[in-house]
């Protein structure tokens, strides 16, 4: 399986773009993270993520979402909310999110 960029999306469209850095505590992290997904899996709106982290230890996570109202429900359920307190507590040493709509998208596949 190769791995892909998410595919563009006829906008407009709204990405969370969510930066930060970890701290050395990854108690419960893994299977937060993995309930996470299967939450915003369930938002009708929810487009896909992308993620990376940098050997420095920098991790951006690009969320997209049809419009403000999907985010809005992914940003006020109860668990993500209780997620995010528990990141703030113990996982993140700092983090930033930036949310825009996106007015232009394309991509690029190589066939072959």
């Amino acid at each position: 399986m190769s791995i892909q960029p998410v595919p563009a999306f006829e906008p407009p469209y709204v990405m969370a773009v969510f930066s930060n850095t970890r701290t050395d505590d990854d108690s419960g992290y893994p299977e937060t993270l993995a309930r996470m997904k299967e939450i915003v899996g369930t938002n009708p709106g929810y487009l896909g993520y992308e993620s990376a982290r940098t050997p420095g230890g920098l991790g951006i996570t690009v969320a997209y979402f049809r419009d403000h109202a999907s985010l809005t429900a992914w940003r006020e359920d109860l668990e993500h909310q209780a997620a995010m307190k528990q990141g703030r507590s113990d996982w993140y040493e700092s983090h930033t999110l930036h949310v825009a709509t996106v007015e232009r998208s394309h991509g690029f596949v190589r066939n072959g």
